[in-house]
């Protein structure tokens, strides 16, 4: 291992760290920093002994007792699912996993059959690997990963972003400059998170050159040597064998690297070179039995064929026993050079036998397509098959397929039908593996095909299949941020002379009820009259499932509208019908579920939101629905976040980001990530940069637009900026998500949002702006009826006598809001109010009322997971001596700490806070200007960790410790 002492020297390191964390959670010992996985990237041009490496980290891990798994990715199988990962599991022998409950959720992994969920294929591969790393650490080394198949790469990209938490060292190979873009984003994205180390390998030496060499080689012609490789270890010693096989005159120029290598094989007889030609063509099914099968040799011939080839060190055997050429670039060299027709027989050979032993269609998928040289029904059939069965865990590779099937298929009348059904099936395998915008042009083309007749036997078929390519286009330009193009679409379809039929009328009007909210020009209000139509034609018909389906809808349209009397009568309506309906009624109600979910957690009714989204999830697993899980995760984490069970919102969150970045919306995953930046904001604790950070990405997701999707992202970045201390950025952010009268904020979340927009007008100076935000809040509150926004509406009112003085008012609004709150079972703002309004109980003498409400306000933080809250706990602690708490005293060699971060400016600033002095009346008696007073305020919320006067004021009346009633002095 010349040259790569540096690089070995890493490894160890790692290995030793994997082993010993190993070894002391075996004993039952704490899980330490040691024992959490780490991923190694190894770069570097073909050749310069990126494998050699590679081999040897496997080698010192076995001598360490690890478990060892390695996996090559291979040139030419690029389209067959998971293949590398299958390669380096192979390793464990076919009892293996013994005793892991998730063996069915890895099968395709295990080469079994079974049609499971990719994202949860994702998660169970990693506790799958975790469970491998005990009881000695795990080392999985996945070489080329330049060609690993998309489903691989999808993979490896949730590893990479979630790594297991035990003893696992992942370390790969990959060309640098010739793998695909999102394989080198994600790593690097790694790199950045702390994730991933990267070690690119140089070129060796002339001195290591020297010493590969040997000492029988002149010194001047091994600097030749090297200088003509360049110092690439592949292409130095295929240079130095040539010379010493005498093959190029040593005064000549070194001939190219292909040159050299396919010299090698105008020595061998026919027979061995069609060994050689089948071992490249077959790649992993290479097995000594096909290898023979396809050339044609007999047994003992071909064991006396086998065995010279492996003396010249063409061949090689792999350990799982396949036959492999020794190098990647011979495999390129021999394939491109091997005839074409020559090369599909060989594929065609091997899909026959696959088949004869069993092989399932996606085995077979790979050798069929290479072999297909004209149109073969059986072929396509097989292709066909092969689709259907990766259609949910490898959906890149479906598309892939049915392409190579299209291509096929001729374009006459009695193909047009199948044709028709492929292009779609393709469409919705593209929409699934982030392929979004191809999948739209092949539905628009779809749609705009002539139908053959308006009526016959076929017309009711070309009409169902046409509709299905319409909904599914809207489904793909919702995703794309496209709704108005959605609306437009489905509209189009409806008007369609001849009309459609009532089951369509549904189908449509569904998809019209849910795109409508999502566009900026496009109101619910404005397709009301067709959802009501769509209703009316379920109605008609006996269509319960569709009537359940579009009474969901429908619900969600009035509940996001603000118009709650409707939403409470319509989600009643949809609840009554889905929970008379068994599960198999309801898989084509998977997105309605979701959108019956929202309605309810609109409402407030968060135990009936979460009942629906469960069941709809489960549902949507087990058929395959995955488009719609981010949709009821994202319920899910938003009733969690409510009922401060913040943890759970917060893995749910992270489920849907895998998903979404797998489809590849942008808007999706602006969604997703500004609920993540929820969750995170309520979880973390103050001064904690993740939720800003998150929610900086769910914004920059979102883009440019001014849809549902961009105005949610903005509001949370707005609540996140406002808990990092930066009101400015936060009031900006709210008036970028509203834009003119905030009329982009969902009406009927917008007290709530308006909350935001007063806490951070008074921070900065401005209790006019704050008291038309709170009065407004007030106004839209009682219109919605709902206790939680009016919750939100009650704090916003309660920080505008706060900002005179007067706490009691204050107190008083605050016990109110923890009232609705509790109402509703919004855990999270019940505890809130409480915490915010005990420091001025106090303040206006009822310490014990005041205490009460602390000690509830914190007890539901903990409980809750809350950060966020258990840190506004901390902040308006009850001073010592104060009614005896659980929590014991105040920390204050903590406080000291982070007090003893300001500067002299800030903590004079600070105590004035505490006084009650607004920003300007601090700004007059310092001779500063507000916006320098308000950017002092700021830092120090940064630094000590508030988000909020009243917490600051607190935090002020503990250091002097003066009475508590001081600490809800100002806002």
């Amino acid at each position: 291992m010349l040259g790569r002492s540096s690089e070995l020297a890493r490894f160890d390191s790692l290995l030793d760290r994997a082993a010993a964390g190993a070894r002391r959670a075996a004993r039952g010992e704490e899980f330490r920093d040691g024992a959490r996985s780490r991923i190694v990237d190894i770069t570097g041009e073909a050749g310069i002994g990126k494998s050699r490496l590679l081999g040897e980290v496997c080698a010192r891990a076995r001598r360490r007792g690890m478990t060892v798994l390695r996996g090559r990715a291979t040139e030419y199988e690029r389209r067959v699912p998971f293949q590398v990962f299958t390669d380096a599991l192979a390793h464990l022998g076919p009892r293996a996993p013994d005793g892991f409950r998730e063996t069915d959720a890895v099968a395709p992994l295990l080469e079994r059959s079974g049609a499971v969920d990719r994202f949860g294929l994702h998660r169970s591969t990693a506790a799958l690997l975790a469970r491998l790393a005990a009881p000695s650490g795990l080392l999985l080394a996945l070489d080329d990963l330049h060609w690993a198949d998309p489903a691989s790469l999808e993979l490896l990209d949730h590893l990479v972003r979630h790594p297991p938490h035990a003893p696992v060292v992942l370390a790969m190979t990959r060309r640098d400059r010739q793998g695909p873009e999102s394989l080198a984003a994600g790593l690097t994205r790694g790199v950045d998170t702390g994730t991933v180390v990267r070690l690119g390998l140089r070129p060796l030496s002339a001195d290591d050159c020297a010493e590969l060499a040997g000492p029988g080689l002149p010194l001047a012609e091994t600097a030749a040597l090297h200088a003509a490789s360049e110092g690439n270890p592949f292409y130095f010693l295929t240079l130095l064998q040539a010379r010493r096989d005498s093959t190029t005159p040593e005064s000549s120029a070194p001939p190219g690297l292909g040159t050299l290598l396919l010299e090698e094989l105008t020595v061998l007889v026919p027979a061995r070179r069609d060994i050689v030609e089948a071992v490249a063509v077959l790649g992993e099914h290479a097995t000594p039995t096909m290898v023979s099968h396809v050339t044609g040799r007999p047994g003992t011939a071909f064991a006396d064929d086998v065995h010279a080839l492996t003396r010249r060190d063409l061949l090689r055997t792999t350990p799982q026993g396949l036959l492999t050429l020794r190098h990647p670039v011979v495999r390129t060299l021999v394939h491109e050079n091997t005839p074409f027709l020559r090369r599909a027989e060989i594929h065609r050979l091997a899909a026959r036998e696959l088949a004869r032993v069993g092989a399932s269609a996606a085995e077979r998928a790979h050798h069929v397509e290479r072999s297909l040289t004209t149109w073969d029904p059986a072929a396509v059939a097989v292709l066909d098959e092969a689709a259907e069965q990766t259609a949910r865990t490898a959906p890149a590779s479906a598309a892939h397929w049915l392409d190579v099937a299209l291509r096929h298929l001729p374009h006459t009348p009695e193909h047009t039908s199948r044709r028709r059904e492929l292009s779609l099936r393709r469409a919705r395998a593209l929409a699934a593996c982030g392929g979004l915008r191809e999948s739209r042009d092949l539905l628009q083309e779809l749609i705009a095909t002539p139908r053959r007749s308006p009526d016959g036997p076929t017309a009711d078929e070309d009409r169902g299949l046409r509709v299905r390519a319409v909904v599914l286009c809207a489904v793909v330009e919702r995703h794309l941020g496209r709704s108005t193009e959605a609306v437009a679409v489905l509209r189009r379809e409806l008007a369609r002379d001849p009309a459609p039929a009532p089951a369509h009328v549904v189908r449509l009007g569904l998809e019209l009820g849910s795109a409508a909210p999502l566009d900026s020009e496009t109101s619910y209000a404005r397709v009301r009259t067709e959802v009501e139509a769509a209703l009316a034609a379920a109605r008609s018909t006996g269509d319960e499932v569709g009537e359940a389906g579009v009474l969901a809808v429908a619900a969600l349209g009035e509940a996001y509208e603000g118009n709650m009397t409707a939403a409470h009568r319509l989600a009643r309506q949809a609840a009554t019908l889905v929970d008379s309906l068994p599960d198999n009624d309801l898989t084509a109600l998977c997105e309605p579920l979701a959108r019956l979910g929202w309605a309810e957690a609109f409402l407030e009714h968060y135990p009936d939101a979460e009942r629906h989204a469960e069941r709809g999830l489960d549902i949507a697993r087990r058929s395959g629905q995955l488009y719609v899980v981010p949709h009821l995760l994202l319920c899910l984490s938003h009733v969690r976040v409510q009922t401060c069970r913040i943890p759970s919102a917060l893995e749910l969150a992270e489920r849907a980001e895998d998903i979404a970045r797998g489809i590849g919306s942008d808007q999706l995953l602006a969604f997703v990530l500004a609920s993540r930046a929820a969750a995170l904001v309520a979880g973390c604790p103050p001064g904690d940069p993740r939720p800003l950070a998150v929610a900086e990405e769910a914004v920059a997701a979102a883009g440019s637009g001014v849809d549902w999707w961009a105005s949610t992202a903005w509001c949370i970045f707005g609540w996140a900026a406002l808990m990092a201390g930066d009101p400015v950025r936060a009031r900006d952010a709210m008036l970028q998500a509203g834009g003119p009268e905030l009329q982009r904020i969902q009406p009927s979340m917008r007290p709530l949002y308006l909350e935001i927009l007063v806490t951070a007008a008074l921070l900065t100076g401005m209790p006019e702006e704050a008291r038309a935000w709170a009065e407004r809040a007030r106004k839209e509150a009682e219109q919605l009826g709902l206790p939680m926004q009016r919750a939100s509406a009650l704090r916003s009112a309660a920080h505008l006598p706060l900002a005179q003085g007067d706490t009691a008012a204050a107190a008083d609004l605050f016990a109110e809001a923890a009232a609705e709150s509790a109402r509703c079972g919004a855990v999270f703002w019940e505890a809130h109010s409480l915490l915010l309004g005990a420091p001025l109980d106090a303040a206006a003498g009822r310490g014990r009322a005041g205490t009460h409400a602390w000690l509830r306000g914190r007890r539901l933080a903990e409980a809750g997971g809350s950060g966020m809250l258990v840190g506004l706990a901390d902040a308006t602690r009850p001073p010592e001596g104060g009614p005896e708490t659980p929590y014991g005293s105040p920390d204050r060699a903590g406080l000291t700490e982070r007090l003893a971060t300001l500067t002299v400016r800030e903590l004079e600033i600070a105590e004035l806070v505490a006084q009650g002095l607004t920003s300007q009346a601090i700004a007059d008696r310092l001779f500063l200007s507000r916006r320098t007073v308000e950017t002092h305020v700021s830092r120090t919320f940064r630094k000590i960790g508030v988000s909020s006067r009243t917490a600051l004021a607190a935090l002020m009346a503990r250091r002097a410790g003066g009475r508590f009633g001081d600490a809800g002095s100002a806002t």
